[in-house]
């Protein structure tokens, strides 16, 4: 929720408006991650001023209205420091005033861009109204920028560094965060910091830096209180001058003296920083980074024990097209049209389909550990908890362990028991995803193994994790997932075909499904080619409607929810994936010759029970949608009075792959027909980083 950009430049001269674009630019890569408002500050013309800018709606409008301001755009500057914003409303609807950034009072003296939640903002908040500070917003986040100037202004006498006043405030903070904070007291500089919620550095310096990674500092003054306190005016007092600018950062020692012209490119993705550099650097859970003079360090709390003492400096293997829409009107189109190769991406290197066999490097010390365990536990939330859900019965057919399926949110309402000999195996495209985060914590303290099932490289899931699977699909822009919950569903069946290669007895099982990954790019280019016809039927056929039924058994029940909650997520049309051994259960009371019914109805073992839910409703006068398999003879005669769209037939557990596609392509143009946006729809947001 929330995107963030900051750039930073050194000894490297810059107009304004180049400033502005490259803060815009960066906030338009952000965009998924929320949309309903976006603001940015840059310094003004006059010492120690603050320019903001702020507006409702999407970074479109933001730009709009900076073109519209009568600044300076032509303004040099060597140095500056600039952030921005674009929100996901979680407190205050979205407004100008509620837009980030926020500050400290009409002076602007201290500015904050902030993604998360802070739980106890009410408390800060009366504390700081009874020292006689005003509110103006009704977020959470402005109490960070009061609580900045509270404690900068009870140390004024003393040369506080801005790393120190940053420690004294985050303390204070309860709650999720990726924040930004400039000062006018501290000009050319900012800090960065995060708390459950993503961000990075990019790095782009004129010479090749000395080493590639950045040592943590810690701190040793003992004398400064970094323990919250009630009492704003014992815990935010320094009670000396400490002198922290003794140390230089390694990695941008330069060799001759001359300061080192440098660039750093501050983001809540990774997709936002690609185009200027490919040198990223990702920050850890209360890492405070601190950003002056061409060098970057990171500083924490205190010191930990078994915590890495550095950050590495990586190189970003993504490049610019992959974010780029290409010949396609929308990211999502694009996206569902790149799955032949996203799925080919994710078994890239670990499937040998000549000699049958699957290796995952990063489960391959604890394959033997997860097949002796008691039960695994799939834990995600919406579409990647589809993907579980659709992989789940051949987890338990080739393991033969019992496999509990949990929506992370209710996982942890119900506080769930979880033991030692547990494998929890969390799903999420972003890595970042609170709730599944919040869960892995919880396993993770009761001593349970725990498995990622990740798209982005570098996440939070990622990091925290035993082991894991990166999915690669690549970067998925539009809101809605479609190639992350394909690639997620293949690297589920390589993760049980991988625990399952010490069975004999499940050797014919696991070679034919092994068969079917080696032909299902191809067959889902080839449903791909339902396209025109599913256009067609938005058009005529399901626009008007007002609500839709998915059904499907066994293996399809998950691709029904899946699909009904794309065509929720971006044509706001109600629809919802049942159990077809549920319809006599209720749901066929709602049947009737009006209801668009969608039956998955590919061949499998259960494709007779379908069958008869599906003479049930023709029974009922119903007017069933049937996807099916190409030269179903069973369907023949129902050819010619209803409507179907054939799919290529592959093996049971892998027939969820090429169903989805139809839906997908249903979601899109039912969307696109109503004039609706398609990558982003309404309330919703990408990575879903709050409660």
């Amino acid at each position: 929720m929330c995107g963030i950009f900051g750039y930073v430049n050194y000894l490297v001269e810059r107009k304004r408006i180049d400033i502005v674009h490259t803060l815009l630019d960066g906030l338009q890569r952000l965009e998924y991650r929320g949309y309903d408002s976006a603001g940015l500050a840059i310094d003004g013309d006059k010492p120690n001023e603050v320019l903001l800018f702020k507006e409702v709606g999407k970074v479109a409008a933001l730009r709009q209205l900076y073109d519209s301001s009568n600044t300076d755009g032509d303004k040099t500057f060597v140095s500056h420091v600039g952030i921005a914003h674009t929100r996901w409303a979680t407190h205050g609807e979205p407004s100008p005033l509620n837009a980030h950034p926020h500050t400290s009072g009409p002076l602007n003296e201290f500015v904050v861009v902030h993604n998360g939640i802070i739980t106890n903002y009410r408390e800060i908040k009366s504390l700081l109204e009874s020292k006689g500070f005003k509110f103006e917003t009704e977020t959470d986040t402005e109490c960070i920028a009061k609580l900045a100037k509270y404690v900068y202004d009870l140390n004024k006498h003393r040369d506080l560094d801005f790393t120190e006043l940053a420690k004294l405030v985050l303390v204070e903070l309860q709650g999720s965060y990726g924040l930004l904070l400039k000062s006018i007291y501290y000009p050319h500089e900012i800090i960065a910091t995060r708390k459950g919620s993503p961000l990075l550095i990019g790095v782009k310096t004129e010479k090749k830096l000395k080493v590639d990674f950045v040592d943590v500092e810690f701190p040793d003054f003992p004398d400064i209180s970094v323990e919250p306190a009630s009492n704003f005016n014992d815990s935010l007092l320094v009670p000396g001058a400490p002198d922290l600018r003794r140390s230089q950062s390694r990695a941008f020692v330069s060799e001759d003296g001359i300061p080192m012209q440098s660039e750093f490119f501050l983001a809540s993705d990774p997709s936002a920083v690609v185009e200027h550099t490919k040198k990223v650097l990702y920050l850890e859970d209360d890492d405070i980074a601190h950003i002056y003079d061409g060098e970057l360090h990171i500083h924490r709390m205190r010191r930990e024990e078994g915590l890495p003492t550095f950050r590495s400096i990586q190189t970003l293997e993504m490049e610019l097209n992959e974010i780029m829409k290409g010949n396609f009107d929308h990211f999502m189109q694009k996206e569902i049209f790149e799955q032949p190769e996203s799925i080919v991406n994710t078994m890239r290197g670990r499937v040998d389909f000549e000699k049958k066999t699957v290796n995952l490097g990063g489960l391959k010390a604890y394959l033997n550990t997860i097949r002796r365990c008691r039960r695994i536990i799939m834990i995600a939330c919406g579409t990647s908890y589809h993907s579980c859900m659709a992989t789940r019965a051949i987890f338990e057919e080739l393991t033969e362990i019992p496999i509990a399926v949990e929506l992370a949110s209710d996982f942890l309402d119900r506080r769930s028991p979880v033991f030692r000999d547990d494998v929890c195996i969390f799903v999420s495209q972003s890595g970042e995803t609170a709730d599944t985060m919040l869960a892995l914590q919880y396993c993770t303290e009761r001593g349970a193994l725990t498995v990622g099932i990740v798209n982005c490289v570098g996440s939070s899931i990622s990091r925290q994790t035993n082991c894991g699977v990166h999915i690669n699909a690549g970067p998925e822009i539009g809101v809605a997932s479609t190639k992350a919950y394909t690639s997620q569903y293949v690297a589920l069946v390589m993760v049980a075909l991988s625990l399952s290669d010490d069975r004999i007895s499940k050797r014919a099982r696991r070679e034919a499904i092994i068969d079917g990954l080696s032909k299902i790019s191809a067959q889902i280019q080839e449903a791909l080619l339902l396209n025109d016809s599913i256009h067609m039927m938005a058009e005529t056929d399901l626009v008007n409607q007002k609500s839709l039924l998915i059904l499907g058994r066994g293996y399809q029940h998950a691709t029904a929810m899946e699909g009904a909650l794309k065509i929720k997520e971006i044509s706001y049309m109600h629809s919802e994936g049942v159990l077809a051994g549920e319809l006599k259960h209720g749901v066929i009371a709602l049947v009737d010759e009006n209801l668009p019914i969608i039956f998955l109805a590919t061949h499998d073992s259960l494709f007779p029970k379908v069958m008869s839910a599906v003479e049930q409703v023709i029974a009922r006068a119903g007017n069933p949608i049937i996807i099916c398999n190409k030269g179903e003879s069973a369907l023949s005669k129902l050819h010619k009075t209803y409507r179907t769209l054939q799919v290529p037939a592959t093996i049971d557990c892998l027939q969820g792959l090429l169903n989805v596609v139809p839906l997908q392509l249903m979601a899109y143009w039912l969307a696109v027909r109503k004039g609706f946006d398609v990558d982003f729809p309404r309330n919703l947001a990408k990575a879903v980083t709050v409660e």
